[in-house]
C-alpha cells in the first residue's frame, strides 16, 4: 500500500484532487483495519474537535448579548454590559471627549443613547449608562484575571471594523505585560498611557474591538481588548494584542459607577509629560519634559519644562516609554532620585511619586 500511495503522490497536478481522495480512502481503510502498524487499530473520531467547537458556540451564544457596539462622532468601538442598571464598561479612548454615546445591541438591533458616568485615563477605562429605551441586555459574567496563564484559550468579542457581534479566537500568549501607548497632543507634545499587568493574546484584535470582551472558555470576561502591537512602517503586528485584566476593569468600573471618578489610589505618576530627546541622528539623549503639572511631584522637586531626564535611581533613561514603564511598576509615595539637565547643567532631585487620579 505504501508504494501505491507514493505513486499517487507523483501523479500530475491536474489529478491531485482525485488522487488525494483515493489516498484518503486508503488511509482511512488502513486505519480501520489496523494495517501498516504494529500497534492497536487507530480510532477515527472527531470528538475532541467537535466538543471544542460546541464549547465555542456555547460561550459566544452566552456572552455576545452582553457585548455592544458603541459610537461617537469621532470613533466606533465596543463595550461590555456591567450590570442590570444599564452601565457599560469600555475604553476611555473609545469615549474620548464625548458626553453621550450611541449603543447598538446587535446586527440590525435597537440603538440606545448613553451618558458618560466617568473616565479614568491612566487605565484607559470608562463607564457609560444607557438613558433611553427599554434596556434589557444581560450583564456579562466577569471572572478573575489573576488566575490566567499562558496557553489558555480565549475568544475576543466585539465590533471590529464596525462588524457588530464578531468573534475571534486565540490563546493567552503572556501575562503581566506593561503596555505603553503614546499619542501626539495638539500642542506638539505627547500623551502617554501606561497600563501595567496586561494580558497578551493571539486572538485577532482590530480597530473597533477596543472596549470589548476577552472571554475564557468558561464564559467569563477576563480582559478588555485595548490595543495591538504596531511595528514602525509595517502597521499592526499579526497575533499580538493586549487586554486590560478584568481585575483592573471591575475595580475601576465600580468606582466610576459609585462616584464618577476613581476614589482609591491608582497608578503612580511623576506629574509630567515628556518625549524622547535626540542629541544627534540615532543617538538618544534622555527624556525631555514638555509640560509639568502644577503642584505635582515633578514641580515640587524643581523640575520644569525643557529639562531632560537622564537617570532615575542611577538607571539610564533613554526613551519616554522606558520612563513610563518604570513608573508604572512603582507605587505612589515612593521617593526617586532623578538626574536631569536644566539649562545645560546636570542636577539631581528627589521626586516623590504622586497618584494618577484620571
Amino acid at each position: 500500500m505504501a508504494g501505491r500511495l507514493a505513486r499517487l503522490a507523483r501523479l500530475p497536478f491536474a489529478r491531485v484532487s482525485t488522487a488525494a481522495a483515493s489516498a484518503a480512502a486508503l488511509i482511512s481503510s488502513a486505519a480501520l483495519a489496523g494495517c501498516g502498524s504494529t500497534g492497536a487499530p487507530a480510532a477515527v473520531s472527531a470528538t475532541p474537535a467537535t466538543a471544542l467547537q460546541a464549547q465555542y458556540e456555547r460561550v459566544i451564544k452566552a456572552v455576545l448579548p452582553s457585548v455592544v457596539q458603541l459610537s461617537t462622532p469621532d470613533t466606533t468601538g465596543s463595550g461590555v454590559v456591567f450590570d442590570r442598571d444599564g452601565d457599560i464598561v469600555t475604553n476611555a479612548h473609545v469615549v474620548g471627549s464625548a458626553s453621550t454615546v450611541q449603543v447598538v445591541t446587535d446586527v440590525g438591533g435597537a440603538t440606545f443613547t448613553a451618558k458618560v458616568l466617568g473616565v479614568y485615563g491612566p487605565d484607559d477605562l470608562a463607564v457609560i449608562r444607557v438613558t433611553s429605551g427599554a434596556w434589557s441586555q444581560p450583564p456579562a459574567n466577569f471572572g478573575r484575571s489573576a488566575g490566567m496563564t499562558a496557553g489558555q484559550i480565549v475568544l475576543a468579542l466585539g465590533s471590529p471594523l464596525g462588524l457588530t457581534g464578531s468573534a475571534t479566537q486565540g490563546i493567552i500568549s503572556a501575562t503581566g505585560r506593561t503596555l505603553v501607548e503614546t499619542d501626539a497632543t495638539a500642542n506638539g507634545g505627547t500623551k502617554t498611557t501606561t497600563i501595567a499587568g496586561t494580558l497578551q493574546t493571539s486572538a485577532a484584535i482590530n480597530s473597533g474591538n477596543s472596549g470589548g470582551a476577552l472571554v475564557s472558555l468558561a464564559g467569563q470576561v477576563i480582559g478588555m481588548p485595548t490595543a495591538t502591537s504596531v511595528e514602525a512602517g509595517d502597521g499592526q503586528a499579526t497575533g499580538i494584542g493586549f487586554a486590560i485584566p478584568s481585575d483592573t476593569v471591575t475595580s475601576i468600573a465600580r468606582q466610576l459607577i459609585a462616584a464618577g471618578r476613581v476614589t482609591r489610589p491608582g497608578q503612580a505618576t511623576l506629574g509630567l509629560s515628556a518625549r524622547t530627546a535626540v542629541a544627534s541622528p540615532g543617538r538618544r539623549a534622555g527624556v525631555a519634559i514638555t509640560s509639568v503639572a502644577a503642584g505635582g511631584p515633578a514641580a515640587a522637586a524643581g523640575l520644569r519644562r525643557g529639562d531632560v531626564i537622564t537617570l532615575v535611581e542611577g538607571c539610564p533613561i533613554q526613551t519616554e516609554a522606558q520612563l513610563a514603564e518604570l513608573v508604572a511598576a512603582l507605587s505612589p509615595g515612593l521617593p526617586l532620585a532623578v538626574t536631569y539637565t536644566q539649562s545645560g547643567r546636570p542636577r539631581t532631585a528627589t521626586v516623590t511619586l504622586g497618584t494618577a487620579w484620571g
